[in-house]
């Protein structure tokens, strides 16, 4: 498996170092796309149509991307991967990152969002989540900065989060009407 791995990560960061164009905007995908995307998420807090859903997805998608960051914690406890750089499977395009390689934080935040959209029944954004988290996760690879197996145990993570909030953060419910109602 872990020659799969490699290949894969070798394939996607081969192709930088092409073009300065594209190595440019893979590099900043990486960095700003988390960011980007809680706000477009937190953006939506006053949009007008089906108000308290809206929220109640909202919410549900903040919850989700804080216990799929949380659950990383927890693997890292136990799984101590070394960056891929440090094994000399990529060439790195960015500063090195201090901490362990698996699972990739950038996949678990921006799949968590997207899987609690999805799975809350809004489809148009959380495909719009799905197709933003699959870029960054692929910039992820491609500035060796990350194995394919950390951006896919990181999307893994993030839609287990979404299924765990999806099954405990319910619609309606005093504390959800809560907080939705603010502002």
């Amino acid at each position: 498996m872990y020659e799969l791995d490699v290949a894969v990560t070798r394939a996607i960061n081969g192709l930088a170092g092409h073009s300065a164009a594209i190595d440019y905007l893979m590099v900043w995908v990486s960095g700003i796309g988390v960011p980007v995307m809680v706000m477009a998420v937190s953006l939506q807090w006053w949009r007008g149509s089906d108000r308290t859903h809206i929220r109640h997805v909202l919410v549900a998608a903040g919850f989700s991307f804080l216990l799929g960051l949380g659950l990383n914690q927890l693997i890292l406890l136990f799984i101590h991967r070394a960056r891929p750089y440090d094994n000399g499977v990529t060439d790195l395009l960015i500063e090195r990152s201090a901490d362990f390689s698996f699972p990739s934080d950038h996949a678990t935040a921006t799949f968590a969002i997207a899987a609690a959209f999805l799975l809350h029944g809004a489809r148009r954004a959380g495909f719009a989540f799905l197709a933003a988290a699959c870029l960054v996760t692929f910039s992820r690879i491609y500035i060796g900065t990350h194995y394919a197996g950390d951006v896919f145990g990181g999307a893994l993570t993030g839609v287990i989060a979404a299924l765990i909030v999806l099954a405990i953060y319910r619609e309606g419910t005093k504390a959800d009407l809560l907080i939705t109602r603010i502002f």
